[in-house]
C-alpha cells in the first residue's frame, strides 16, 4: 500500500515502514504525527484519487529526528562593480518513519 501526502508545500510518496525527510515539523523525536492531507491512497489494483483530498484517509508516522540539511552556498556577484556576497544555508528538516496508512 502507498499514499501521496502533502506537507510543507511539497508532496511525498510514502509506504508503511519507509523513511522520509520532510520540512521541519513542530514535534519532538519519538512523537507520533498524523497527516490528513492525503492526495492518493491505494495498492496495486485499487487506487483512490482525491478531489483534492481522499476523504477520511490519514497517514501516521513516528518522528525519528529533527535535523538540518546539507549546507548550500549562496554566492551573489555583479560584474565590474566589485560586489560579492557569500553566505550559506542549512534547511531545517524532520526525519519520519511511516507507521500506517488508514484508508477513508
Amino acid at each position: 500500500m502507498f499514499a501521496i501526502i502533502e506537507t510543507g508545500g511539497k508532496q511525498y510518496k510514502v509506504a508503511p515502514g519507509s523513511a522520509v525527510v520532510v520540512e521541519r515539523l513542530a514535534a519532538e523525536p519519538g512523537a507520533t504525527v498524523e497527516f490528513d492531507r492525503v492526495l492518493v491512497v491505494g495498492d496495486q489494483e485499487d487506487v483512490a484519487v482525491g478531489t483534492p483530498l481522499v476523504a477520511g484517509a490519514k497517514v501516521l508516522a513516528h518522528v525519528l529526528a529533527n535535523d538540518r540539511g546539507k549546507k548550500i552556498t549562496v554566492f551573489k556577484y555583479k560584474a565590474k562593480s566589485n560586489y560579492r556576497r557569500k553566505t550559506g544555508h542549512r534547511q531545517a528538516q524532520t526525519r519520519l518513519r511511516i507507521a500506517e496508512i488508514v484508508r477513508g
